[in-house]
């Protein structure tokens, strides 16, 4: 199942949960400030290093780093993953 590690707070986290919702798409929500260190530190992997960003996803053991809420980036990403 897609994994979604995002904040409470972020705008582009409440976009693409909503635009997860809108297609469908099953996934689990995990609150980045709720998870043990371990998964916050392979999050701040994933995004190069520095810090954590949301929403970063994870689907099969592939990472999507966060990013600025792109509706046509998403959906090309969630196809390449076989998720639409």
């Amino acid at each position: 199942m897609l994994k979604v590690y995002a904040w409470s707070v972020c705008p582009h986290c409440h976009k693409a949960i909503a635009w997860l919702n809108e297609h469908r798409i099953p996934f689990e929500y995990l609150e980045i400030e709720e998870q043990p260190q371990e998964v916050i530190q392979k999050v701040i992997e994933v995004n190069g290093g520095d810090d954590w960003v949301v929403p970063t996803m994870e689907y099969n053991g592939q990472w999507r780093p966060g990013q600025v809420f792109d509706a046509a980036r998403l959906e090309a990403d969630m196809k390449a993953w076989g998720l639409l």
